[in-house]
């Protein structure tokens, strides 16, 4: 008989739960009851327990879709970025940059140093860092982006597509300077880029000193503006000259060898 109670009573806590749209106390209900009849735990830490873990589970599940809404190349966080490996990079300043500050204030940072010395992990790692925080992020390549909003403006949905840029709090536009960019490209990403200074925070990783961006914005004056959008305020970290993939892959030959 007292069996038979129990699994009416889990059935309507598993139906009102359903309504109420709250998956995990449904799951951990039983579980969590049998514990607290065993530690003979008070009414209120039961119940502690019990919401609990309905929290911590949504709060895991809304980070995984930060996450997978910022259409990353792949998930690295800067706990697997090897400092030791890269004594170039400000290791102290890219830990408190992940506190994220400067996602209140919205504020650039710039990542630049030679391709293999860390720049698109340590911009994966800190787009990571903002997910967490449930900031909406979307990571892009320069080509990709301009690419995007070129198509855009031939479908006449330029205005769509940058109202959802819009909404971001966090854009990373990886490998800026290693494709030229046509004059109606780089006239977009301009636009995009000014409209959301001092909105949204922007991080960059760039192979090519300041000196060198008339390469990549064929428009001196666009060029010297697109700076100005970029530099002002910024966090600038330069990651240094010598490949850490390179260095690393000679590493592991030796080892191999």
């Amino acid at each position: 008989m007292k069996a038979a109670r129990e699994q009416c009573q889990e059935a309507v806590v598993q139906q009102q739960c359903k309504g109420l749209h709250l998956p995990t106390v449904a799951a951990q209900f039983a579980r969590l009851t049998a514990q607290a009849i065993a530690q003979q735990q008070p009414h209120g830490r039961y119940l502690e327990a019990l919401l609990g873990a309905e929290l911590e589970e949504r709060e895991r599940n809304a980070v995984a879709r930060r996450i997978s809404e910022a259409h990353l190349p792949r998930v690295k966080t800067l706990d697997e970025f090897d400092f030791a490996q890269a004594p170039h990079v400000p290791a102290a300043r890219v830990r408190q940059l992940a506190e994220g500050e400067y996602l209140a204030r919205a504020e650039p940072v710039i990542l630049l140093g030679e391709p293999g010395t860390g720049k698109t992990h340590l911009a994966t790692g800190l787009a990571i860092a903002a997910c967490r925080q449930r900031r909406r992020v979307r990571f892009a390549t320069t080509a990709a982006l301009v690419n995007e909003l070129v198509e855009a403006k031939h479908h006449n949905e330029l205005s769509r597509v940058l109202s959802r840029w819009g909404r971001l709090e966090l854009i990373v536009l990886d490998e800026l300077g290693y494709v030229p960019l046509a004059e109606v490209g780089a006239e977009l990403l301009f636009q995009l880029i000014s409209e959301r200074a001092e909105k949204t925070a922007v991080i960059v990783t760039t192979n090519l000193p300041f000196s060198e961006w008339p390469q990549v914005f064929p428009n001196a004056r666009l060029c010297k503006a697109m700076l100005d959008r970029l530099t002002d305020r910024a966090h600038i970290l330069e990651t240094g000259t010598e490949s850490y993939r390179f260095r690393r892959t000679l590493e592991r030959r030796k080892k191999s060898g």
